[in-house]
């Protein structure tokens, strides 16, 4: 039994659907899926479906493209009713999401946490105010989609979506997680501005996260943090806790030869 972890999977793209589709069964082992699976619902739920099938246990948590407003007729929607639809879809598959009571990873105890915390562009240099961070990142072409394929309403935007993902968060961490527990924390985006590095995109890095989570691994015990979204893997150590980037990513960012599973990411080995 095994906990397996990858991210980005984005299957727009029919390299990666292809890639997918080859992917063995693992009928003993758990997936943890840490966003960015796609931006159709359709796809998304037939993806999740999938994969229930080649695993025991599915969990899931959103990327920045589930929340994308592409689909005809999303157009006067909310990415925050979105959310809702995919959670809804996760779930009719069986799948677990941030919005589910905690599990325990069987072997160990350690408590599986999926994280929707979002970002609120506090992930910026101290000298650049709020106000001005999208047109730092414009003057080198970094902007994120998100700004106009993302609408946070009912919220005034993504920093107070964001503010209520983590408040809601903490309070359920406070009330569900049992004292001394260890926890496995998953989320799409790292949980500290130091594990962004990305030079390609150098002022990306406002549409990566929240300093609101900078010390959650340690508030919370965390064995291991499972992220994506940088599409850059790695393995980093932080106060004795385990960050793993898992991103599969686009389809020139990963090698068909090895196929998706040499890209699962070993979260939690045999037990």
């Amino acid at each position: 039994m095994r906990l397996w972890a990858i991210a980005d999977l984005h299957l727009a793209a029919e390299r990666n659907r292809a890639g997918l589709l080859a992917l063995g069964h693992y009928p003993e082992d758990w997936l943890i899926v840490a966003g960015d699976v796609c931006e159709s619902i359709d796809l998304f739920a037939e993806a999740l479906g999938w994969l229930t099938h080649r695993f025991a246990r599915v969990i899931w948590v959103p990327g920045n493209h589930e929340l994308w407003l592409t689909d005809r007729g999303q157009e006067t929607r909310s990415s925050v009713a979105k959310y809702a639809s995919l959670v809804a879809a996760a779930r009719r598959c069986g799948v677990l999401t941030p919005e589910d009571p905690f599990v325990a990873w069987p072997p160990t105890g350690d408590v599986i946490v999926p994280l929707c915390t979002l970002y609120d562009y506090s992930f910026r240099p101290d000298d650049i105010a709020l106000a001005d961070v999208v047109a730092w990142a414009a003057e080198l072409r970094n902007v994120a989609a998100d700004e106009h394929l993302i609408s946070a309403a009912p919220f005034q935007g993504m920093v107070e979506w964001c503010a209520q993902r983590c408040d809601e968060t903490e309070m359920r961490l406070a009330r569900e997680l049992p004292p001394d527990a260890r926890t496995i924390l998953v989320g799409h985006y790292p949980l500290r501005q130091d594990l962004v590095r990305i030079p390609r995109i150098p002022r990306f890095t406002p549409w990566c996260g929240t300093t609101r989570t900078e010390d959650w691994h340690r508030r919370y015990n965390a064995v291991v943090a499972v992220s994506g979204h940088l599409h850059v893997r790695r393995t980093d150590w932080r106060d004795g806790t385990r960050f793993e980037e898992v991103s599969l990513g686009y389809p020139k960012q990963w090698d068909p030869a090895k196929g998706v599973s040499g890209y699962l990411r070993e979260i939690m080995p045999a037990a």
